[in-house]
């Protein structure tokens, strides 16, 4: 392969990251399949091979972070249970949330309208029907509220602190650290 040629599932990585960049700093209605196409410097046909529109950029931007948080629970269910279940949990969490999550959360954030109509469109279970999924694993059935609690908070709190982040001054490793640092605080 020659370095003007990308492979398909490179190039719809490569249109889904433009796409969500044009996207928050523009807004999806404001951003056109041909300014992402030019973003990439292919052609619009190009894009259309590969996205039939906006919205199924979209979708396949929130089907990629559902499939990654699906991967989170299937391997949570298949470890044994035991103390280092839940640091490894929460270590995964942050690694999911800040790569593509973080993308997919500072798009949401930005255009909330566009990802209500597409979750009500989608009808695809939502990311926090799959967490719930994933503390039943982790907390058990018969765990007492403030343990229950304390494992939720310390998982959703990962997501609090990359949408607290925004505006911030900050590397995405100085700000994944932090997220990490105050989930492990929260179940010590």
């Amino acid at each position: 392969m020659t370095a003007g040629q990308r492979r398909g599932a490179d190039t719809k990585a490569e249109i889904r990251k433009v796409a969500i960049e044009l996207f928050t700093e523009r807004g999806y209605e404001a951003t056109s399949l041909r300014e992402i196409a030019e973003r990439l410097g292919i052609t619009k046909a190009a894009l259309y091979y590969h996205y039939s529109s906006k919205e199924s950029i979209v979708r396949s931007i929130f089907d990629a972070h559902l499939d990654a948080i699906d991967g989170l629970v299937t391997w949570a269910r298949e470890q044994p249970p035991g103390p280092d279940l839940l640091p490894q949990t929460i270590d995964r969490m942050v690694e999911l949330s800040a790569g593509s999550g973080m993308a997919a959360m500072k798009f949401a954030m930005a255009n909330q309208h566009v990802v209500r109509e597409l979750h009500q469109e989608h009808g695809r279970e939502s990311a926090f029907g799959k967490l719930n999924e994933l503390f039943a694993i982790l907390v058990g059935p018969d765990a007492p509220i403030d343990e229950a609690l304390r494992i939720r908070s310390a998982l959703l709190s990962v997501n609090i602190v990359l949408m607290a982040a925004r505006g911030l001054d900050a590397s995405q490793a100085d700000i994944t650290k932090v997220a990490r640092d105050i989930a492990h605080t929260l179940i010590a």
